[in-house]
């Protein structure tokens, strides 16, 4: 079945408007129950979010037994992640309600997140003095001790004295870290500037990192609830979460598009906030230091002389930390993979909503002269998810396309590393300029399934493709390379496979969806972002876990560090489909001798072989999770892990053999505009040393023989 455009209206509607007249039924049932009896807006909340979930979830589990245990779980893990704070008897007296989560969803109580909060509160209290206490004497560091870094690794205290001495351990690697980097300052320092004695270094690391646990704040009522709301909405699915009211105003200024501040976005992880995206055009991205997984450790202003430790720390005020009006500068101190900490100043900005657009290049080896277009496609979006812009990528991709053509290139690169995704009309629309046929099949929790293909538009470039993704290519941007991967349209490259999220959300807002007034005094409510379809290859695999195998396969740092949909708790299952009818395209791709070439070529390049070494630097040192707090050992393992960390840092500086440029068209209508001009020059800075377009450019020379 071929659908075109109303496909999507309709489908549009079907998410909007069965919500809408649920939530008028919601509401009724709600305002008899709440208006005539005392109540709070955590009930409500929970009701809402549960009866949405239950009637509009692609595929809701029965809350049971098997339900409760694994919110039980997830709560725990949320609650205290790195068991810094509940003992094992605590844990004791939760898990008492670990079969019971279910029950207080139906009755509307919540025994064990009021117990949860009067543990942890206890503890919390408990712990501000232990650390006062313990850092108020030196530290030795000459004595043979060490620390476990990864909490997955550990146990719960047994009772407090063995979780007092968690926290001295704790404080005293803390302490060890400031001074480690102290004295390395002061050993790099001309001879000019006074040095200091080791017992005021120390004094001074301690005063530091007391600073820093001092900063740390309990959590917002909103934000404390949420996380007992979510553990609960993901057992339905990673995806699938309730958002406050904050969220919700951050998630508005997303939509909108523009913003000041350094342009990262930021993910609650284990008590951290890591980063997860940085945007194109973006103060952290003109800056270059930010990278994606970093983990933020403290902010500082410009007009400030302490930094703020915002571990532990509610996401969102965190977030506030590091936002700011343009021109004022922020520093971070940020922890990276590999364990090695970074201090990054940026200038805050407007975002540049121009560079979150489709761009092209022109790629010329001098080798074989292979004259390549490359494409570069940071998102899948439109002008209903862009309300300031009526821009959509697939319009502008067929725009880089025709620019490339014009310029009589052997081949086109689509870039989808990176892409996370975004508007499912504009894969599928973005797909027509390559092939003539169905992209996608979407089936409804009904179990129907419908085939989606673009009717409007005739292929308009039939010649040698390539595309490239990785790890973090996700959803839209699966679709678009499994469809041309099903019809041996182009050559998928990339490493070893992307992220695998095969599902389909809407986003709910609480407040327009139960818009009575007399639901006015529990107001505001957030957002429930919850999954509502599946979507599958023509071929009738899915995308879901497995995500898309590229054709040529390179090694990828995201893939060895446990990024991918396989990797999250209560994930909906990989399932198939009945195949649709489609052909294969003209002039198949036949991709054996295509890798066997490539390999040939990887094998004997020193910077993918430099690249191979990294990933096995990065898995020994995420597996050695132990380190010494013997200054000694512990200052020599940090100096080869820099040492390493620099031979890497010095071959991903290297340039590749590979003329970069941008289109005619593109350089004049930039002409004598210093800002478009520099941002062009540093994104084609990037793609010189970027060593996966080398093997791209060669292998569309391959192709085009």
């Amino acid at each position: 079945m071929s659908i075109g455009k109303s496909f999507f209206k309709r489908l549009g509607n079907r998410i909007v408007v069965p919500l809408a007249i649920l939530a008028l039924v919601f509401a009724s049932v709600f305002l008899y129950s709440f208006c005539t009896r005392h109540s709070d807006k955590n009930e409500l909340l929970l009701r809402m979010n549960m009866q949405l979930l239950m009637m509009q979830h692609f595929n809701p589990p029965a809350v049971n037994d098997s339900f409760s245990i694994k919110a039980f779980d997830a709560y725990l893990k949320k609650l205290d992640p790195f068991k810094q704070y509940l003992t094992l008897e605590d844990v004791r007296q939760l898990s008492e309600y670990r079969l019971k989560v279910d029950d207080q969803i139906s009755d509307g109580t919540y025994e064990l997140y009021d117990l949860s909060l009067l543990l942890w509160d206890k503890r919390f209290n408990e712990t501000q003095t232990y650390y006062h206490e313990i850092l108020k004497q030196p530290f030795d560091f000459s004595t043979e001790e060490t620390y476990e870094t990864d909490s997955d690794k550990t146990d719960w205290a047994v009772d407090n004295k063995e979780l007092k001495e968690m926290w001295r351990k704790e404080l005293k690697y803390r302490t060890l870290v400031n001074l480690s980097a102290a004295l390395k300052k002061q050993e790099n320092a001309p001879d000019s500037v006074k040095n200091k004695s080791f017992e005021e270094m120390e004094a001074e690391a301690r005063e530091n990192v007391q600073k820093l646990y001092d900063d740390r704040r309990r959590l917002k009522e909103d934000d404390r609830f949420s996380l007992y709301l979510n553990a609960i909405t993901s057992v339905f699915d990673p995806h699938t979460q309730y958002q406050t009211p904050s969220a919700k105003a951050n998630f508005d200024i997303k939509v909108s598009g523009q913003f000041e501040g350094i342009g990262a976005t930021l993910q609650q992880s284990d008590g951290y906030a890591k980063v997860v995206d940085i945007t194109p055009g973006s103060a952290s991205w003109r800056q270059g230091e930010l990278k994606i997984n970093d983990l933020i450790m403290t902010v500082k202003q410009e007009n400030e002389t302490e930094a703020v430790d915002i571990y532990g720390m509610v996401l969102d005020d965190a977030v506030q930390l590091i936002r700011g009006k343009k021109g004022t500068k922020v520093t971070l101190t940020v922890k990276r993979i590999d364990g090695s900490m970074h201090e990054i100043t940026i200038t805050r900005d407007v975002v540049i909503l121009e560079e979150t657009y489709a761009k092209s290049a022109i790629l010329t080896s001098p080798e074989n002269k292979t004259r390549v277009g490359y494409i570069y496609l940071p998102g899948f979006y439109n002008n209903f998810r862009r309300m300031t812009t009526e821009r959509s990528s697939s319009v502008d991709v067929a725009k880089e396309v025709e620019k490339l053509q014009k310029e009589n290139v052997q081949g086109i690169i689509l870039d989808l590393r990176d892409n996370l995704g975004g508007v499912l009309e504009d894969a599928v629309r973005m797909s027509g300029l390559f092939v003539d046929g169905p992209i996608v099949q979407i089936k409804q929790k009904t179990g129907l399934v419908q085939a989606a293909s673009e009717k409007n538009m005739t292929p308009k470039y039939d010649g040698p493709l390539v595309i490239m993704v990785n790890a973090t290519s996700a959803s839209a941007s699966e679709i678009l390379a499994a469809a041309m991967q099903d019809y041996k349209r182009a050559v998928i490259i990339g490493g070893p496979q992307t992220f695998g999220k095969g599902t389909v959300q809407a986003l709910v807002d609480l407040d327009a969806a139960f818009s009575d007034k007399r639901l006015d005094p529990y107001r505001p409510f957030g957002l429930l972002r919850l999954t509502i379809q599946k979507f599958y290859r023509i071929n009738g695999g899915s995308t879901q876990l497995k995500g898309v195998t590229p054709d040529i396969i390179f090694p990828d740092l995201y893939s060895e560090l446990g990024v991918g949909e396989r990797f999250e708790d209560n994930c909906m299952a990989w399932t198939s489909v009945m195949p649709t009818k489609y052909s294969e395209w003209k002039s198949p791709v036949s991709v054996e001798q295509l890798r066997k070439k490539s390999a040939e070529r990887t094998v004997k390049n020193e910077n993918f072989q430099t690249l191979s070494e990294q990933i096995n630097f990065l898995k020994k040192m995420k597996a050695e999770s132990i380190v010494s707090l013997k200054l000694d050992d512990f200052r020599q393992a940090d100096a080869k892990r820099i040492e390493e960390n620099k031979r890497f840092e010095e071959s991903a500086k290297k340039q590749i053999p590979i003329a970069i440029a941008i289109p005619k068209v593109d350089s004049t209508e930039m002409a004598g505009d210093s800002a478009k001009i520099a941002r062009s020059e540093k994104w084609l800075s990037s793609l010189k040393k970027d060593i996966f377009l080398e093997e791209a450019v060669a292998v569309i020379g391959d192709l085009k023989k």
